[in-house]
């Protein structure tokens, strides 16, 4: 993983532009955008072909109650909390008849324990009196559910139905506002305008990738990015990191050699597993 993050990085170094180079760039037309972000997406399929929901589940309950739960914490909590809790409420009637002290203790580690905890028994209740115990796989019938809203919503079509959806994360957001692929600052327009851009069959893996990448490479406050890739098509470059080999140490999870935040990753992840509550 790491020789082919440096064969990236030496490859785009070979063919600066814009900010990489230190030019300063031309206005860019919105058709110039839009192919620049459809070859970014393209350059993120080549570096994360086996990108995935970073959330453990087994079902369409499972990833709603893990995506609730990942509010305001890593996903590797989550994961670390839910074998605990999907152990001791399988099922929405579980989960709706569940005594709230004993939902709470067991996703303290989660953060904000209260408060999901309500939103958790509400959607279950909901589940079961309205949907007969199952999880619609309607965005409508979904944000009606207590804690439910657009992103998780997104979230349980497109990797629990294979239904497009664009998430609109941190990370997402982020990212897409430093590319200049939009400018706005609400999640529910930020959709609207990355949709526009890209056709409906690539919304879903181009939100995991673009997670990916934020994650990995591009963080918030010190993007590796002398290890980037996708530096040449990058109108922020410069902002992190440049020096190839010191950003190599900002790289994380599977990029940086460390494990990832899912405990039961899909088979062709590269990295390795990350440990249970408690191990290590």
């Amino acid at each position: 993983m790491g020789e082919q993050v440096v064969r990236s990085v030496k490859k785009a170094a070979n063919r600066p532009t814009g900010a990489a180079s230190g030019k300063p760039a031309k206005p860019e037309s919105h058709l110039a955008m839009v192919r620049r972000a459809r070859r970014i997406n393209r350059e993120l399929a080549e570096l994360y072909p086996y990108a995935h929901p970073e959330l453990d589940f087994r079902n369409p309950f499972e990833l709603l109650v893990a995506t609730v739960l990942s509010a305001q914490t890593t996903d590797l909590r989550v994961n670390q909390t839910t074998p605990a809790l999907f152990a001791a409420y399988p099922t929405p009637e579980d989960m709706a008849a569940a005594v709230p002290e004993k939902l709470e203790e067991i996703i303290r580690p989660t953060g904000f324990f209260r408060a999901k905890a309500r939103s958790l028994m509400g959607l279950s209740a909901a589940l079961r009196d309205d949907f007969g115990g199952e999880v619609p796989g309607r965005l409508a019938d979904l944000v009606k559910l207590p804690g439910v809203g657009r992103k998780t919503a997104n979230v349980v079509l497109g990797n629990a139905f294979g239904v497009p959806g664009i998430t609109v994360d941190t990370h997402f957001g982020r990212l897409v506002r430093r590319w200049k692929w939009t400018e706005q600052e609400d999640p529910v327009k930020v959709e609207a305008d990355i949709a526009a851009i890209f056709p409906k069959s690539e919304w879903t893996m181009l939100s995991h990738r673009v997670v990916f990448h934020g994650r990995r490479i591009c963080h918030s406050r010190k993007p590796a990015c002398g290890a980037c890739p996708i530096a040449p098509l990058c109108p922020a470059y410069g902002e992190g990191e440049t020096d190839p080999e010191k950003a190599k140490k900002l790289l994380k999870y599977e990029m940086g050699g460390y494990p990832g935040q899912r405990l039961s990753p899909p088979p062709d992840y590269p990295g390795s597993p990350a440990p249970p509550l408690g191990a290590g």
